[in-house]
């Protein structure tokens, strides 16, 4: 019922605009009616041109002034700061570029306002302007795109140098699953077809591989500082995306075949948490919170920072949802942990 009265009441008003439209109109018929812009026209325009161009310059400066502190903190991997030199000059020139060629475009726009008995003048080409508009572009773009390149290729260089932690990140609607490679770091053979809920094989793993045997299965992922990462990502269902923003990682997880991706955590999440815009964003985001505690609304709780794993693609009605909270500590609190985990024949073991 509600929908429809909201629908009545905007077919109404698109009426009522319509009404008082052929008002304005009648009430116009004596006055002038000519197609062509006068030269009052002309300069009102001029001057709404220069208006615009304040307005976006004010909407671009309050932009930067008002939401600048949601963005994210430093990186913390080591490719991170290659990722954000890159993204910065990136919008640094964008920026520039927009600044001189919109306040030239709204000048031009005013100076060369139509006149009347004036007339345009004919400029057929200039080569030297030409040459001049083009090769700069062209330089620019190309360095740009070489040094995407390059950092692109340092960052997708997956391999087994500097004795990486292998870890595989398992997507499904809506939940992630961690497997690491246990002592020997080695993943032992898993496939979905030998997936065995009744036996607790969520993730499908190859019961006479000796590789799986150690394999440790867990739903919060512990990653140690400093040292290399390679993740592999496997899907069971649907297209997914593993995205960890604070490490400027993300990788899409494609069922039916396996994709990697690689990086080196460089700040612990105790090191992260005293990052002064994450204790800003702590503060600020308990501020709303403790207002929602204090009329009683749900997920009202204190918020504590903690590195994250999101999923980047629409998998779902709770797609949301699909989220898994990261630990970035050192080597002795990981290796602490991980002998605190029961490995995968242990759990196959606890199910006999």
């Amino acid at each position: 019922m509600t929908t429809l009265l909201t629908i009545l009441v905007l077919i109404l008003v698109a009426i009522a605009i319509w009404q008082m439209t052929k008002i304005f109109e009648l009430s116009q018929i004596k006055a002038e009616n000519s197609q062509v812009a006068s030269d009052k026209d002309n300069k009102y325009n001029g001057y709404l041109m220069f208006a615009f161009l304040i307005f976006i310059y004010g909407i671009t400066i309050f932009s930067f002034w008002k939401y600048t502190k949601v963005l994210l903190p430093e990186a913390a991997s080591e490719h991170g700061q290659s990722y954000d030199s890159l993204m910065l000059w990136s919008f640094v020139i964008i920026f520039f570029v927009q600044t001189v060629t919109q306040a030239l475009l709204h000048y031009f726009s005013y100076k060369y306002k139509g006149e009347k008995g004036k007339k345009a003048l004919f400029y057929a080409d200039n080569d030297r302007l030409e040459f001049i508009w083009t090769i700069i572009p062209v330089f620019v773009l190309a360095g740009l795109i070489l040094w995407g390149l390059y950092t692109w290729t340092n960052i997708m260089d997956v391999n087994d140098e500097d004795d990486p932690l292998i870890v595989e990140l398992y997507a499904q609607q809506f939940n992630w699953t961690a497997r690491y490679g246990g002592a020997d770091n080695v993943l032992g053979g898993a496939n979905v077809r030998m997936i065995d809920i009744d036996r607790a094989n969520v993730l499908g793993l190859d019961e006479s591989d000796p590789y799986s045997n150690d394999d440790v299965i867990v739903k919060e992922l512990h990653l140690p500082v400093g040292r290399k990462v390679n993740f592999r990502f496997r899907s069971q269902d649907v297209l997914h995306s593993a995205y960890m923003p604070h490490f400027r990682a993300q990788m899409n997880c494609v069922p039916g075949m396996i994709t990697e991706f690689s990086f080196t955590p460089t700040i612990t999440t105790e090191e992260m948490r005293l990052n002064p815009d994450v204790i800003d964003k702590v503060k600020r985001t308990n501020a709303i919170r403790a207002e929602r505690a204090a009329s009683g609304e749900p997920n009202s709780d204190p918020w504590e920072f903690d590195y994250i794993l999101l999923c980047n693609k629409i998998c779902g009605k709770s797609h949301y949802n699909m989220q898994m909270k990261i630990i970035v500590e050192s080597e002795e609190e990981y290796n602490a942990w991980m002998e605190s985990q029961q490995t995968f024949s242990q759990l196959m073991a606890s199910m006999n």
